[in-house]
């Protein structure tokens, strides 16, 4: 019998890895000067990628 493992830690690991590819599209966004490199765009981006992934993987 294989276990499924901890959701939190597939909660966390989520939340740690959809923050840096965020801060990378950012940062690669603000070098072509097409977004502003802040806190906000980050974590909007973060939170978008986080609901995705969440909905088309985890569910």
């Amino acid at each position: 019998m294989a276990s499924d493992g901890d959701p939190r830690v597939l909660l966390a690991m989520n939340i740690v890895l959809s923050s840096i590819f965020a801060s990378v599209v950012v940062w690669g966004l603000s070098y072509l000067d097409l977004a502003a490199l802040t806190l906000e765009n980050v974590a909007g981006l973060a939170i978008v990628v986080f609901a995705a992934t969440y909905l088309l993987v985890l569910r």
